[in-house]
C-alpha cells in the first residue's frame, strides 16, 4: 500500500493496521502517569510499547478503515511535511498541549492533564482527518 519500499515504509504498512493505529492513540495518556506518581521507570515499559505498537500487527489488507487511510496519508506527508502546512501547525498544538499536560500532571494538576492530554488526542484526529484526506486525493490522482 505504502508508495515505497524498505523498513520505512514496511513499518507505516504495519502501523496502518486499525488495531495498531488505534491503540497507540490511545495509549497517549500513559505518558503522564510517570509524571504523576513519580516512578520514572514506568517509561521503559511505556517507550517499549510505543516502540513495539507500529510493528505488532500484520500490515492493513485493504484501505476501507478510517485509520488505515490516515496513517498511509501521514507515510506521503513525512516525504515532504511542507504541503500540508495545516498538519505542521496542529502538530506544534498538539506538542504544545502534550507539554501543557505533561507539566500539569507533574504538578498534580488534575483537570489540566486531562484536559491536555484530550487536546492532543483531539488534534491528532483532526491531524487523521487531514492525511486520509491526502489518501484518498492520491488514490484517486493514482487511478485516473
Amino acid at each position: 500500500m505504502a508508495s515505497e519500499d524498505g523498513s520505512y515504509a514496511r513499518m507505516f504498512q504495519r502501523h496502518a493496521h486499525p488495531v495498531s493505529a488505534w491503540s497507540r492513540l490511545l495509549s497517549a495518556p500513559v505518558l503522564l502517569v510517570p509524571l504523576w506518581t513519580r516512578r520514572w521507570w514506568l517509561y521503559v515499559p511505556i517507550g517499549a510499547w510505543f516502540a513495539v505498537n507500529p510493528v505488532m500487527t500484520p500490515p492493513a489488507h485493504d484501505t476501507s478503515s478510517f485509520a488505515t487511510r490516515a496513517i498511509l496519508g501521514e507515510e506521503s506527508w513525512t516525504r515532504d511535511p511542507t504541503s500540508e502546512p495545516k498538519v505542521l501547525a496542529l502538530t506544534g498544538a498538539a506538542t504544545a498541549s502534550l507539554v501543557g499536560a505533561m507539566v500539569a500532571s507533574y504538578q498534580h494538576k488534575k483537570l489540566a492533564a486531562v484536559t491536555g492530554m484530550g487536546s492532543v488526542v483531539a488534534l491528532t484526529l483532526w491531524q487523521w482527518k487531514l492525511w486520509a484526506d491526502r489518501f484518498t486525493r492520491e488514490t484517486a490522482r493514482r487511478a485516473t
